[in-house]
């Protein structure tokens, strides 16, 4: 590819906070949202089910949204999936109230792991049908929360932040009251690991800053 300003980036989920993390990193993607089933297969273990959704939805965009959008030269597909590893069990967002809290309460004082799997399939063609890259990642972030009351938990889910969240928690919000200590990927806790989603892109003829 000769001119890396032909290619289009299409983030393929509704987060606002996975665009706002491309544009903190100089990309602005197309938002095409796709809705994938989540549910866990049988004895799939977390790292390989965030890394089999983050294909899906990057492979159900390509294949049924794409054709949306005026052609350009090269179309860049994202997918991505985060969720919370428990000592092997997979905590996503929370259904109601009662299991938010309870969500909560089982991480505080502990360690848990943050993974994030991530999907990039390049596309080119008058139909896209010729398929030039795909890459697939997973990063994980050790996290450890304080003590939590069950008050503090049921405070938190009234701010209405835990709604829709992996884990019950926003660390970019005021969930990080509760988070004593962290390591690896800062923004992979957020909802995309930048450092790696940079270097599929630039791997993919995309630099840094370059507008779509």
């Amino acid at each position: 590819m000769n001119s890396a300003a032909r290619i289009r980036l299409i983030l393929a989920s509704a987060s606002p906070r996975r665009r706002q993390l491309l544009r903190q990193i100089g990309h602005e993607p197309v938002c095409l949202p796709v809705d994938v089933d989540e549910t866990p297969l049988p004895a799939e273990d977390p790292a390989a089910l965030v890394q089999r959704l983050a294909a899906s939805k990057a492979e159900y965009c390509l294949q049924h949204r794409a054709h949306e959008l005026e052609r350009t030269d090269s179309l860049l597909v994202l997918g991505a999936d985060t969720v919370i590893d428990l000592d092997g069990e997979v905590l996503g967002k929370p259904r109601d109230r009662e299991d938010a809290v309870q969500m909560l309460l089982r991480l505080a004082g502990r360690e848990h792991t943050v993974l994030s799997g991530v999907c990039l399939l390049q596309a080119s063609g008058p139909g896209l049908e010729k398929l030039q890259r795909r890459e697939d990642i997973h990063v994980r972030t050790v996290v450890r929360f304080g003590p939590m009351s069950a008050e503090q938990a049921e405070d938190y889910w009234e701010t209405g932040e835990p709604a829709g969240k992996a884990g019950a928690y926003a660390i970019q919000g005021l969930g990080a009251r509760f988070v004593a200590q962290l390591s690896g990927s800062y923004s992979n806790v957020v909802g995309l690991p930048l450092y790696e989603t940079q270097g599929l892109l630039q791997r993919a003829g995309l630099a840094a800053g370059q507008l779509e």
